[in-house]
């Protein structure tokens, strides 16, 4: 499919059928979708980690939502959604075989081929892990395209931790050097690190090429600063520290302003920007 095909594609509506959904914390909600028409699965498959798509709930309203899924694996779509309002309360409503509508994929992503034969860090942080797990099993799928990667991730608990079972496996493959935290361990049976994401530095510091590394994050805004401040005491080049502010998404489309910061749009211009996009706009986060 040609540029022009796949844009009008992705400014349509299409139908898409609820395969699997589970619980991933109290609040936030596992959904695994496929296009009704396969052709359009087809198409549509071909997006790159940290895209969104737009979910149309009849009736409700329109929402952007993060796809958590890899385009490696194109027969489905997942998406890790928090519930926070009247499209994300209509969305918990629904069941294995309902239907929705779905528009997509938009945003810039992630450029996956400049950074082949590099080092990775990702660091997530809470609901951040949803939009860098597509970046994540994209680089388990095609490890032989990177070097070293890092992966560390935080939650509050254990049971605030998204995907943590899936994070656990990986960490017992060692398919990659998978680092966990929480803040807290109420249960006092949680069996890996306990503390701030930035202590998990400590873990990799003495192993990192700054020369030949670039560095991803998302999570919520008070960890940014101090993830910058670690990968900056590595000498990780600024324009190779990159971050998806999915966050200050409203409309998902620059109709709405919300996002908007300078003349620039989280929706249209992002969600992914480098750590020089964001020095020039502070208040991106």
């Amino acid at each position: 499919m040609n540029n022009k095909e796949r844009k009008n594609h992705q400014y349509k509506a299409h139908s898409a059928e609820i395969l699997d959904l589970k619980d991933l914390s109290y609040d936030t909600r596992y959904f695994k979708v496929k296009f009704v028409d396969p052709n359009i699965q087809e198409k549509l498959g071909e997006y790159k980690p940290g895209q969104f798509a737009i979910f149309s709930i009849p009736g409700v309203g329109e929402a952007p939502f993060s796809i958590s899924s890899t385009p490696t694996r194109q027969s489905f779509l997942e998406f890790g959604i928090r519930k926070v309002g009247s499209i994300t309360e209509a969305l918990y409503k629904l069941k294995i075989g309902d239907k929705f509508d779905i528009r997509g994929p938009y945003g810039n992503g992630f450029e996956m081929d400049k950074m082949k034969d590099h080092d990775l860090i990702i660091v997530s942080g809470g609901l951040g892990a949803v939009p860098l797990r597509s970046l994540l099993l994209y680089a388990c799928d095609k490890r032989e395209d990177f070097k070293n990667v890092y992966f560390l991730n935080g939650a509050r608990t254990p049971e605030d931790m998204l995907f943590r079972e899936d994070f656990m496996a990986m960490h017992q493959r060692e398919m990659l050097e998978t680092h966990l935290t929480v803040d807290e361990d109420p249960k006092g049976d949680w069996p890996y690190h306990i503390g701030v994401v930035t202590k998990l530095f400590e873990k990799i510091a003495d192993r990192v090429n700054n020369k030949n590394t670039y560095a991803i994050m998302c999570g919520p805004p008070i960890m940014y600063k101090f993830v910058i401040k670690e990968l900056l005491k590595l000498k990780i080049p600024k324009e190779k520290i990159f971050m998806t502010l999915e966050r200050r998404m409203k409309c998902g489309q620059g109709h709405c302003g919300h996002c908007a910061i300078g003349g620039v749009y989280t929706c249209l211009d992002g969600p992914v920007f480098t750590y020089w996009d964001i020095e020039r706009l502070k208040e991106l986060i």
